[in-house]
């Protein structure tokens, strides 16, 4: 009893000790490009404070999701009675080329090439840009500060020129247009607190389709012009704590938007009226064991205002929700999507990691003129099961190339290679 006591005592005298710990100085070890400056001003941590474990492990976890960061830890050191609190940074290489490579929707090669810069001048500003052969040309230009007036706002703007050959789907059948958007955005990026992050934004775009192709159908447009405004609100919830390749927590990113029609030519008044969109994304990542990691992340959404139109704002593709599916196969106002796999490390050296991964992704679509029920009757589910296999490079910022086969299950159901830089999701 008496040992029981004393153990106690010292738990209790250890605990006091440890909340009245002073942190009389504050540094970073490790920093070679970020600015030692924008990360005195990111953590909450300060000197001639008291420590607190709680703030500093959030610290960390902060500093940890920057783009520049690719791991943190801290330590305690006491010099001439002094405590200094020490994070010692591995920074990433933030200089991002990126290469995708698909089949167009003519069978034609296409390719989009991008470079972008994840910590210009040392406090994870992105500067970057794309070009896309698509059968037609696309480029775009991007500038995000998340930090420029504080910790908590910052603002981001691009301009994006796409040219595409898009199917509608019509109840006759399926018809190519030339889909072109120029698309020009600004946004104010709100960071809360440590977990809670927002943005509210706004958009001026020119929209045309212009039909491809011969034997048009009766009744159906062959050219579409319109201008729109489209305000812009993204609501991001982040419990997530990232070693290298594994994460483990939850992400749910809410976003709504109100597309409104300004002018056009009569058809477009028809086709591309004014709606509003809503989508949310929940992500659960679990670490399992030492080397496994289980991702699964449910996207639920919807149009309303459009119903009738097949040029629908959602969309059936590879890379966006389906692998395996083919390159933009449906067109939907509403969807249900559930993705879910298990990787695992294969092999870890230094630097380079090779992952496997097993996944389901599942899915159902409204289609344009269909109730909600149609997302639960089964008419218009799929699921493709699949393998695949990540490359990532652990010091490079979202260096994983991503390989996965998916194979449909089903009547109609087709299979395929899906190429992609970072994780699917």
């Amino acid at each position: 009893m008496k040992k029981i006591a004393t153990l106690l005592l010292l738990f209790i005298g250890a605990t006091l000790f440890a909340q009245e710990v002073k942190i009389d100085a504050l540094e970073f070890s490790g920093l070679k490009r970020t600015k030692e400056s924008f990360l005195r001003r990111l953590v909450k941590t300060k000197e001639q404070t008291i420590y607190d474990v709680s703030l500093v492990n959030a610290d960390i976890e902060r500093l940890k999701r920057l783009p520049g960061i690719a791991s943190a830890t801290y330590a305690i050191e006491n010099r001439d009675n002094k405590n200094v609190l020490i994070y010692t940074i591995v920074e990433n290489f933030t200089i991002i080329p990126g290469l995708r490579i698909a089949t167009a929707n003519d069978g034609s090669f296409s390719y989009r090439v991008s470079a972008f810069e994840f910590n210009l001048f040392g406090n994870n500003q992105l500067l970057g840009g794309f070009y896309e052969k698509n059968i037609f040309n696309s480029y775009g230009a991007f500038w995000e500060h998340p930090f420029l007036f504080s910790d908590k706002l910052g603002i981001g703007i691009n301009y994006q020129d796409l040219t595409t050959q898009e199917p509608v789907f019509y109840e006759q059948g399926e018809k190519d247009y030339r889909f072109n958007s120029k698309n020009a955005e600004a946004k104010l990026l709100f960071s809360f607190d440590f977990k809670n992050e927002a943005e509210l934004g706004a958009s001026f775009v020119q929209e045309s389709y212009l039909f491809e192709g011969d034997n048009a159908l009766p009744n159906t447009p062959l050219s579409l012009e319109a201008n729109k405004l489209i305000y812009k609100g993204v609501y991001r919830f982040v419990d997530l704590d990232i070693d290298y390749q594994y994460f483990d927590g939850i992400i749910s990113e809410f976003t709504a938007q109100h597309i409104q029609f300004l002018d056009g030519d009569a058809p477009a008044e028809t086709f591309l009226n004014s709606f509003l969109s809503f989508r949310n994304d929940l992500t659960y990542y679990k670490k399992i064991q030492d080397k496994g990691n289980w991702a699964s992340r449910l996207r639920l959404a919807a149009a309303f205002g459009n119903d009738d139109s097949p040029f629908a704002p959602f969309t059936l593709d590879n890379q966006l929700n389906i692998r395996g599916v083919g390159t933009t196969v449906d067109r939907g106002t509403a969807s249900i999507v559930l993705n879910t796999e298990y990787r695992h490390t294969l092999y870890e050296k230094g630097w380079f990691v090779v992952q496997g991964n097993a996944f389901v992704d599942a899915g159902s679509w409204r289609n344009p003129g269909e109730e909600f029920s149609q997302l639960f009757d089964g008419t218009s589910t799929k699921l493709y099961p699949g393998v695949g296999f990540r490359f990532i490079h652990k010091k490079i910022f979202n260096a994983v190339f991503r390989l996965d086969y998916g194979v449909g299950i089903g009547n109609d159901a087709t299979n395929g290679i899906v190429f992609g830089i970072g994780q699917y999701f």
